[in-house]
């Protein structure tokens, strides 16, 4: 009673406050997720392509300027559209820690609805998730299904991030549901459908444990894939980067 009276909440009090705390979280909790379901989501956006950097680009669209996320494969093809218009193929993706309330929403662009179709495929694998994905998906679309397909775990191990254990997970979940995909017809314009599956795959991650960061790693390769030259293994393409880095 007299820690009642000096202000102090007594063991019933307490209870129904943190009742009362519970109930509220779970209508906040219920507000976000109905909020969440009733937000408009973008699928589709078309700009002029601004800046162009490692896993990012920035699209204007008059007045404003967005931000999309773009795994390695993409950015890849649209190096040389730098001024141009572009559409791409989106998802929305929040960011963050929802524990600690912090999430941005983000989007990531592909340019095709079948690439942005197998990304979501490749992260309903468990262990896998956006980040992991992004990073993960250095080759096309195509030679990754095929991999998966044939069961291939070697080749998908070569991918950054993506370990022994993780690519059989990969193909034990997806090897019936990617056949569509390993069909899809190869993009011409880039330098690397002159590049046997594996060899930049695998020549981008010697050059990270060599003690290139993943940018540099990129640039490097960049340089050499832009001659248009056939290298039908590692070691020619490696080659090819250090020649091309020392001019």
């Amino acid at each position: 009673m007299k820690a009642a009276a000096c202000g102090f909440a007594t063991s019933p009090q307490l209870s129904t406050l943190n009742f009362q705390l519970s109930t509220l979280n779970f209508q906040l909790s219920t507000f976000n997720s109905q909020l969440s379901k009733d937000l408009p989501l973008i699928t589709k956006i078309t700009g002029q392509l601004v800046a162009l950097h490692d896993d990012v680009l920035t699209l204007q669209l008059g007045a404003f300027e967005y931000e999309v996320l773009i795994p390695e494969f993409a950015r890849r093809r649209l190096q040389h559209e730098l001024g141009q218009e572009i559409s791409l193929h989106t998802i929305d993706y929040l960011e963050g820690n929802p524990m600690q309330g912090r999430l941005t929403p983000r989007l990531i662009g592909f340019l095709s609805e079948v690439e942005r179709e197998f990304f979501e495929l490749f992260c309903s694998v468990d262990g896998v998730g956006v980040k992991k994905a992004l990073r993960a998906m250095i080759r096309p679309v195509k030679e990754v299904a095929t991999a998966i397909e044939e069961q291939d775990a070697k080749a998908l191990s070569a991918l950054p991030g993506i370990g022994p254990a993780m690519s059989e997970r990969i193909v034990a979940k997806l090897r019936r549901k990617v056949p569509k995909f390993a069909l899809m017809v190869a993009h011409k314009e880039t330098a690397e459908a002159l590049v046997e599956p594996d060899v930049v795959s695998e020549a981008y991650e010697l050059l990270r444990k060599l003690g290139h960061p993943e940018s540099d790693a990129r640039r490097l390769l960049d340089a050499a894939l832009s001659a248009k030259r056939k290298y039908k293994d590692v070691q020619s393409l490696l080659q090819a980067v250090y020649q091309q880095s020392q001019k």
